[in-house]
């Protein structure tokens, strides 16, 4: 082969792989590809939701002010999402609504628990998780419009559903919206029985930790943690069903003035200006360990049943308050007296009081009921003690026969809460 001849070959293959590197080049430039960048707008909750959304497992997204899910609006949430309002709308807050007819399905794990939070560490920060639902209250006309969001509640049917909450918590809550409205870490509006509310914790919220305001709904495993009001409230005739709760006020010690932060581990209502409105609230609770403040002065009562209210309670601890538990108003006083409400297997650091022109109901000689006992814990409030009422032949409730929420050897709260 001549010279010449060969430099002409070498060149024609350099320039066929060049026009080839060239090709491939711009195929792939051509292509979609195949893993596109998320849309920012995926991450970020805002405004009215009406069709169903996935927040996917592990990944944290935005709360912009409120974010209402309407009728037929499904919000579901898998394990280890977290979610933080940001508190970006000047003046305005930031909470989840679930309004009639929608859904909330937020499922977490022990170990990869749903986080709802805020940007900003403290309590009082947003406007927490609130839930619409048609179950009967005791309101004139049997609706009402919930306080935040002003969405309608209440209705005939007990059995609603609203969806699922199992393993989440909901931190730094109790945005005031007013001088007489601040939000609750969980706010139940007529919820029905046929939502699942399982394993949530309100953590170093600035107003009450859970509400009921009517509705049938059953709820179990939750904690109150740090709630700066009340640790447990209900009221509108909540007529639903409790198991494994517990609370724990801020351990700060009292001011000079005694006062301490926190109001009652349970406020119970049956309706604030008309104590005797039907349905009656009268909810059955069990295996509840409540620990206060030492407040010795504006603060004293533990539980709280008052305004006409009825309960069916058992197994519980009361450590803290000097006021173990306290009984108001002739309509409560008449629920005892007529066998409707029941206090078993209750034992308290202190004592029952009578208070107004109630009679002395002697609920400490009930069966398994004392006073001035010595009450103790570890890790904070692990701990039970011997004898209570077995419910279990209802089939919400586990079988539990003895006082307070948290065996030793069997601690439920694990992995999943902060203390």
């Amino acid at each position: 082969m001549t010279m010449n001849k060969y430099f002409k070959k070498i060149s024609y293959v350099l320039m066929t792989v060049t026009m080839l590197n060239a090709f491939v080049a711009c195929d792939k430039n051509n292509d979609p590809d195949p893993t596109p960048e998320p849309d920012p707008e995926e991450f970020i909750l805002k405004g009215e939701l009406t069709k169903e959304k996935t927040l996917k497992a592990g990944n944290t997204y935005e709360l912009i002010g409120g974010y209402q899910v309407k009728n037929g609006g499904v919000l579901i949430i898998e394990e280890d999402v977290t979610i933080k309002a940001t508190r970006s709308i000047d003046g305005q807050p930031d909470y989840i609504i679930i309004e009639q007819g929608g859904k909330i399905d937020a499922k977490g794990t022990k170990e990869k628990p749903i986080v709802m939070t805020s940007t900003r560490q403290q309590p009082g920060s947003w406007g927490g998780v609130h839930i619409c639902g048609r179950a009967p209250i005791n309101l004139s006309g049997g609706t009402g419009k919930s306080e935040i969001g002003d969405a309608s509640f209440g209705g005939a049917t007990p059995n609603d559903n609203s969806g699922t909450m199992r393993y989440v918590r909901l931190e730094y809550t109790g945005f005031a919206f007013s001088e007489t409205k601040e939000s609750n870490g969980l706010t139940m509006y007529g919820v029905g029985n046929g939502t699942t509310i399982e394993y949530i914790q309100t953590y170093k919220g600035s107003d009450d930790g859970f509400e009921w305001f009517g509705g049938t709904v059953n709820a179990k495993y939750l904690v109150s943690t740090h709630s700066e009001d009340d640790s447990f409230d209900w009221t509108d005739g909540w007529i639903g069903k409790g198991q494994f709760w517990i609370a724990v006020q801020d351990p700060t010690a009292p001011g000079a003035d005694g006062t301490a932060n926190g109001d009652c581990l349970i406020e119970a209502d049956n309706r604030e200006d008309n104590f005797g409105n039907t349905p009656q609230s009268c909810p059955t609770l069990s295996n509840i360990t409540l620990i206060g403040n030492n407040d010795s002065n504006a603060q004293k009562r533990g539980i709280r049943l008052r305004a006409g209210t009825a309960i069916k309670l058992y197994n519980v601890l009361v450590k803290g308050k000097p006021n173990s538990v306290t009984v108001a108003t002739t309509e409560t006083e008449q629920s005892f007296l007529n066998g409707i409400s029941v206090v078993e297997h209750l034992w308290a650091d202190k004592a029952f009081v009578y208070e107004g022109n109630i009679s002395n109901l002697a609920l400490d000689a009930k069966t398994g009921n004392a006073v001035n006992q010595d009450i103790s814990f570890t890790g904070g409030y692990i701990g039970t003690v011997a004898g209570g009422k077995d419910l279990s032949s209802d089939s919400f409730f586990t079988k539990a026969e003895y006082k307070g929420a948290v065996t030793a050897d069997n601690d439920w709260t694990a992995g999943w809460t902060l203390k």
